[in-house]
């Protein structure tokens, strides 16, 4: 028999050969060192048996997180913890296949799971997690798994869940650079898209859906067995038709791109008007008959997510029921459904329930439709506090037993996840974190231009330091480091961007700042 030292040592080797490494990797942080950051995973590896092992087990976690991932260090251990943490269970979710390298939801096998325990629900947020890992071998295998994982054909499960697919594709694209990659899956995209008119678009031309194909069953409006028009998927729809159009323009394809452009601008205006209940000031889900649900849910957030409104919307007083505590405020989380409503929590316990207990999933759209909206609308209603206290609830939810746990969803009010804490819901891989960190709190926002924006959601008094380190990004190594007073990292005072451990940008306060790759 083999020493332990020596397997977990050839695991590790293992893990990194698969992913592209060879010896002498080039370090890509120009501030902060992994060394301190070791103890998360030797932490992480004690919470709990590892029943389950995947392409990268627990014995090569710290090596792949070394190699992979942007470090990131700040004055709040909970946050940092939780972001390391999220990475780590990550990590735990890639399968090496025949196909390639694919991402799971569930460690367990799931019944309604398709080819190697793979289901399409999460897979946008697979995606605009997994853009931020140094090798992009592995999303170009899963993305290929989706499209072509059948014999050269879509993996069967693909439509087996609502997807704003396209528009994670170009959203990776805008981290990447990779103009050639992205480009040569038009054809697959403009076809899966028709495969979607096929099966769910209806004569006024929007699209129905189950709700528990959009994963969001036992809902207040929803069903598992009537066609109602729902913004989710008609959201989703309206920015996968947005990114073929960009796609077709980086491909040349001019009549392609004013086609899908078209199709956008259509389903825009049929949301506006056919989905918005003026009543209610919010939009819901429309019924066979014609009626609204009259029920407020969270899916009235994601319009913003792909920033479907108008700026001149009247509708952005939807936004005054994210902090109302009779409509989705919550101690523990952003409630699936306004807690004023009657049938508020009244579909059962314990079988995926959408009726407003707190879920990562819809977190996780919302806080993405919550930074469009104060990026790039003009409102009085919501605030940059607002972002980062609702993160702040995120990150405290993300805990069982006063130990690190992403779960399935959660009780609203006293934070215990309502599958338990057993193998079926650990680690589910169904939200983002290190996306909302990135985009959101430090503020990097993806361009397909050479500049670079920072914009931080973090408000300017909360933290006195914060850095991003190791950034991959259109084929640089990016830094963003906040320092105040200029003592903690021995760089400078303020808001500076490094651009290969070459200082492109600074400012003395936190807030905007742009610089310009060569």
């Amino acid at each position: 028999m083999k020493p332990l030292a020596f397997i977990h040592s050839s695991v590790a080797i293992l893990a990194a050969a698969w992913m592209g490494y060879a010896p002498g990797w080039a370090q890509t942080r120009a501030v902060l060192k992994p060394e301190p950051f070791a103890h998360y995973v030797e932490y992480f590896n004690t919470l709990a048996p590892e029943t389950i092992t995947n392409a990268v087990p627990d014995a090569a976690a710290w090596d792949w997180l070394q190699r992979e991932i942007p470090w990131f260090s700040c004055p709040d251990s909970e946050v940092e913890t939780t972001y390391y943490f999220r990475w780590w269970s990550f990590r735990k979710h890639l399968v090496s296949t025949t196909n390639g390298m694919v991402i799971t939801e569930f460690l367990t096998p799931v019944r309604h799971a398709g080819a190697f325990n793979t289901i399409s629900c999460a897979a946008g947020f697979h995606l605009a997690e997994g853009r931020w890992l140094q090798d992009q071998s592995l999303l170009d295998d899963y993305i290929h798994f989706w499209l072509h994982g059948q014999a050269g054909q879509p993996e069967p499960h693909f439509h087996k869940f609502s997807s704003w697919f396209a528009a994670a594709v170009y959203d990776r694209y805008l981290v990447t650079g990779g103009r050639g990659f992205t480009t040569n899956l038009l054809a697959d995209l403009v076809a899966d898209y028709a495969a979607w008119d096929q099966e769910h678009l209806t004569t006024n031309g929007l699209y129905w859906q189950f709700d528990v194909r959009d994963g969001m069953e036992e809902s207040i409006s929803g069903s598992r067995t009537v066609k109602n028009l729902r913004p989710t998927i008609n959201s989703y729809m309206y920015g996968n038709a947005r990114a073929i159009a960009q796609i077709a323009r980086l491909a040349g394809k001019p009549a392609v791109a004013s086609d899908f452009a078209a199709r956008a601008a259509k389903l825009k205006q049929l949301v506006e008007d056919n989905l918005w209940n003026a009543d209610a000031h919010f939009f819901e889900v429309r019924r066979p008959d014609g009626t609204f649900s009259n029920a407020r849910e969270a899916i009235g957030f994601v319009p913003w997510m792909f920033e479907l409104p108008s700026d001149t919307s009247a509708s952005l007083v939807a936004w005054q029921q994210l902090n109302d505590s009779q409509g989705f405020s919550a101690p523990c989380g952003i409630t699936t459904a306004e807690r004023r409503h009657p049938q508020f929590r009244t579909h059962g316990f314990g079988k995926c329930e959408w009726d407003g207990a707190a879920w990562p999933f819809a977190t996780s759209q919302t806080l993405v439709a919550l930074a469009n909206v104060l990026r790039d609308y003009h409102q009085p209603v919501v605030t940059r506090q607002d972002y980062f206290d609702n993160f702040l609830t995120y990150v405290h939810s993300q805990h069982a037993d006063g130990k690190p746990y992403i779960g399935e969803y959660a009780d609203e009010t006293t934070g215990q996840w309502i599958n338990g804490v057993n193998d079926r819901s650990r680690c589910y891989n169904h939200s983002t974190f290190a996306d909302l960190l990135i985009t959101g709190i430090v503020g990097l926002c993806p361009r397909s231009d050479n500049q670079v924006t920072i914009d931080p959601l973090l408000p300017a008094q909360v933290w006195n330091w914060f850095c991003l380190d190791g950034v991959k990004y259109h084929g640089h190594q990016l830094t963003i480091f906040w320092d105040r007073a200029g003592q903690h990292f021995g760089r400078g005072t303020g808001l500076v961007l490094l651009l290969d451990g070459r200082e492109v940008a600074h400012r003395a306060e936190l807030g905007p700042l742009t610089g310009m790759l060569p």
